[in-house]
């Protein structure tokens, strides 16, 4: 590019910035290293295409076009003007859509509870779905789900994004993932979630049967809510003083070492 004009290095990167727009977005969380290769192949110069895949991991997809790319506009004499800032759609809006359709609706349920579980799955569009719409029943945020699958920021809501898309062209109504309210249960449903928790099934565990979040089971069965239904109360931690604690050593107890030493003299 360094024996290019100013005007000819002007008009190259407003045709390689649909491209460049694809790269980052794809870098950015919507694919992975096989159609960052498929997007490559296309271009012929090694060194442009290490310059495109730099320049596109730099880019942040959701800021507006005028701010990340406006001053590669230039003037018909060749030089730099101003950016421009009326542009305010972002980076991911101008890469081309996919236009592939939806999968089916077919949902492994589990492969689903793998995914809600954090353990290592697959999952198809539909499962991902259907498993983003348990994780929100139970209270998580979309960033949450990043957390519980250990992936990059964002990783979710791009996807959830991409879908919602898909899903408007294809005049399909889209799975609500709006948080849910807080729910009541009736006093037959606090003394079975207390049961169970009396029983060693983990708060987590009693929430997905319920749709609900693990705080609100938790809740529960400490009696912090529904105080005046029946069930097994969970006991609050006891905090015992520790061997090695000054009450154990020094004497402030009954069974303290200088306690029972004084026992043993007086049997003696």
């Amino acid at each position: 590019m360094s024996t290019l004009t100013p005007k000819q290095r002007g008009d190259l990167a407003e045709q390689m910035l649909p491209v460049a727009a694809n790269l980052a977005v794809l870098v950015h969380g919507d694919g992975g290293p096989d159609d960052i290769a498929d997007v490559l192949a296309g271009l012929d110069e090694t060194q442009k295409n290490a310059l495109i895949v730099v320049l596109a991991g730099l880019v942040d997809p959701e800021q507006p076009v005028g701010k990340a790319l406006g001053w590669l506009d230039f003037n018909e004499h060749g030089a730099l003007t101003v950016p421009s800032w009326s542009e305010d759609r972002s980076v991911r809006e101008l890469a081309p859509e996919p236009a592939e359709g939806l999968a089916d609706d077919f949902v492994d349920q589990v492969a689903m509870h793998r995914f809600v579980q954090g353990m290592p799955v697959e999952v198809t569009d539909a499962e991902f779905l259907a498993a983003v719409q348990q994780c929100v029943g139970m209270g998580m945020s979309l960033a949450d789900v990043d957390h519980l699958r250990r992936w990059p920021r964002r990783t979710t809501e791009n996807r959830v994004n991409r879908l919602r898309k898909q899903y408007q062209r294809s005049g399909r109504e889209f799975p609500s993932l709006a948080q849910p309210g807080t729910r009541t249960f009736t006093e037959a449903e606090v003394v079975a979630i207390r049961e169970r928790s009396a029983a060693g099934v983990s708060d987590r565990e009693i929430a997905m049967s319920y749709g609900t979040a693990r705080e609100t089971i938790r809740s529960i069965v400490r009696g912090h809510r529904y105080a005046q239904y029946g069930g097994p109360i969970r006991a609050p931690r006891a905090e015992k003083p520790a061997k090695a604690s000054r009450e154990y050593m020094c004497g402030h107890a009954d069974e303290s070492l200088a306690a029972r030493s004084v026992e043993m003299k007086e049997v003696a």
